[in-house]
């Protein structure tokens, strides 16, 4: 019998990286990275690349574990199971360092785990995820900062990590948002369990649970697994979102992970992440808003309260470089 079941909450890294301006390569960057060094690092982490899909402003890739983002100078790779996703960092810096980029900043996030005694080395506690990202970055990455930001629900907190070098790290105007959820409602899980062999069954599901919905602009990447479990990348000119899932009774998760600008209509990412967790009608939602401006996370309640979530925690923590993280946590009143 197992010990446990799949691991379905993400660890996410997330690397900048900056470039001569007068090289025209840098307009490409990251993405001339050919597909086979992309496939090898990917193999020393655990996974693979199932889909993808490029516009003008980057690559989106979904793996076997989640989903890689790759922009002319930034990458953002998101892997579950017990995927051993750091190991990317020395691979992904020496391909860089070949396109004559250096990095510039890191981030690592990571909620708490379903099964933490099934994952291996570093990953057993984030004290030893911190040695072993530390381990692996340049020294002119000086301005660092760990921290677990804690709930009020014991089984929930936001592990996060950020360096920077203090000079290039963008100072932008965009946030992202990543969304946990778990104890999914039994009927919307059971649309992500293959039915039959359906090349088209991906798109089935997108459609049947109202994943087009979320945000009828994007382009939609979508895959499902066998015999359960679906993923997708949504590709919006140059911003992402993405969605997986993990039906199982009893340890059922999903993650919804999207981008914004702090000028864009704070109606519209409300309805977004409304529309997000109506997919799923989980019974908790934890919440991680990464942001150079405070206020974004009050769009973050603003959505969930008419779906009767209430929030049980707030944590606001400052990150050098990487700018404010809000960690907020919600529950179901009627499943408590």
């Amino acid at each position: 019998m197992a010990v446990s079941g799949f691991e379905g909450f993400e660890k996410r890294l997330e690397l900048h990286f900056f470039g001569d301006d007068n090289d025209p390569t840098v307009t490409m960057g990251l993405r001339l990275i050919d597909f086979d060094s992309l496939n090898q690092v990917l193999r020393v982490v655990q996974c693979a690349v199932v889909s993808a899909v490029g516009n003008h402003f980057f690559d989106a890739y979904v793996l076997s574990e989640s989903s890689m983002f790759v922009y002319p100078t930034k990458i953002i790779i998101k892997t579950c199971g017990t995927t051993q996703l750091l190991r990317s960092i020395r691979p992904l810096i020496h391909l860089a360092s070949d396109l004559g980029l250096t990095l510039c900043g890191c981030r690592y996030t990571r909620g708490s785990f379903i099964f933490p005694k099934s994952q291996p080395f570093p990953y057993i506690n984030f004290r030893q995820e911190v040695i072993y990202i530390e381990e692996n970055l340049p020294d002119t990455l000086c301005f660092r900062k760990a921290s677990v930001m804690p709930s009020k629900l014991p089984s929930y907190s936001w592990h996060a990590f950020s360096a920077g070098d203090g000079e290039h790290f963008p100072a932008d105007d965009t946030f992202t948002v990543e969304v946990c959820m778990t104890e999914l409602d039994r009927v919307m899980a059971r649309k992500f369990f293959k039915t039959s062999h359906d090349s088209a069954a991906a798109k089935g599901m997108t459609e049947l649970a109202g994943i087009y919905d979320i945000n009828p602009r994007a382009f939609v990447c979508d895959f499902e697994f066998d015999p359960c479990g679906y993923s997708m990348n949504g590709v919006d000119g140059d911003r992402y979102s993405t969605i997986h899932v993990t039906p199982e009774d009893g340890f059922s998760y999903a993650s919804f992970e999207c981008v914004g600008s702090v000028y864009d209509d704070q109606d519209d990412i409300v309805e977004t992440l409304k529309k997000a967790v109506q997919v799923f009608k989980p019974a908790t939602v934890s919440v991680s808003t990464t942001s150079l401006h405070r206020e974004v996370w009050t769009t973050v309640a603003r959505a969930m309260e008419p779906l009767g979530l209430k929030c049980r925690s707030f944590v606001m923590d400052e990150f050098p470089t990487a700018g404010t993280v809000v960690f907020q946590t919600f529950t179901a009143a009627r499943r408590k």
